[in-house]
């Protein structure tokens, strides 16, 4: 594994080898990162991801520093690919988030050093991979997820091309029009409280992403069926409900089932931490 651009690329043992590193680098206060420095090129707003992978890079022993486009020469005209050459002579590793998935595709391709996609409109490999090591924590590798809302979503599409290579059962509930833009073993079934009947994993993220804000009045009206609530919850009462944070509580979500019992988003949130480090030591070591 050269970089981490898409979930597809991982293979069921890539992944089964990042959860035993995941495992140990949680128990395990040696520094294998010492004097490595991680480049976070962020596009857009982060709480979860840029301090997840902050205080990684700081736990494991490294450094790291953080820039928006504003700060840097892009905005003024330099090429990714001049970008790429020159941060690869500086530091060790490069994680970005960025609106368009081409330009961590294009980082990737002119870079000489690591690459991780933190998040494009395409997909959220990080996330997902946090997300699947809750599963296997909570639930075991195995049984029917449902995802609620916009099929389309970054972070679902990933978490299918994940899942899939462990059989999951993946059900999508979403209006047609939403459904996922990737291709994958998952079936959309229109009617959520359908859906939604005898899941192990009940999985929604917001109805409006960054980008899509005048679109917002559609969107909310389009979605407002699949809101996961107290009474939808009451179809699968043994499933964990996962979200990956910021919610929008009344909108996707309702706070008595985002607070509930049988949600587990704080240990999903927790978990970018610790599987952002068995990447970044995959990956940089």
């Amino acid at each position: 594994m050269r970089n981490l651009i898409s979930s597809k690329d991982l293979t069921k043992k890539d992944i089964e080898a990042l959860f035993r590193l995941t495992d140990k680098l949680k128990k395990s206060k040696t520094k294998p990162l010492s004097g490595k420095t991680l480049m976070l090129f962020f596009e857009k707003p982060s709480t979860r991801t840029v301090v997840s992978f902050a205080t990684a890079m700081i736990q494991l022993g490294g450094g790291y520093i953080y820039l928006t486009p504003r700060e840097m020469q892009i905005s003024r005209g330099e090429t990714i690919r001049d970008t790429a050459k020159v941060l690869s002579r500086y530091v060790d590793g490069i994680a970005a988030r960025t609106f368009k998935h081409t330009t961590v595709t294009s980082l990737a391709e002119h870079a000489d050093i690591p690459v991780i996609n933190a998040l494009t409109d395409l997909e959220h490999p990080c996330q997902a991979l946090a997300d699947l090591y809750t599963i296997k924590k909570k639930k075991g590798l195995k049984g029917k997820i449902v995802f609620l809302g916009d099929g389309s979503n970054n972070t679902f599409h990933s978490l299918i091309q994940l899942c899939e290579k462990f059989n999951f059962e993946i059900i999508v509930s979403c209006p047609a029009k939403y459904k996922p833009k990737i291709k994958g073993k998952y079936k959309v079934v229109t009617n959520p409280r359908e859906a939604i009947k005898g899941a192990d994993i009940v999985y929604t993220d917001v109805w409006v992403s960054m980008g899509q804000e005048k679109q917002a009045k559609q969107r909310l009206k389009d979605l407002s069926k699949y809101q996961l609530n107290p009474g939808l919850l009451k179809l699968a009462p043994r499933a964990i409900v996962m979200h990956p944070l910021p919610a929008h509580r009344g909108q996707e979500i309702t706070s008595p089932v985002l607070d509930g019992k049988q949600s587990v988003v704080l240990d999903q949130a927790e978990n970018r931490l610790h599987t952002q480090k068995a990447v970044l030591c995959a990956l940089m070591k």
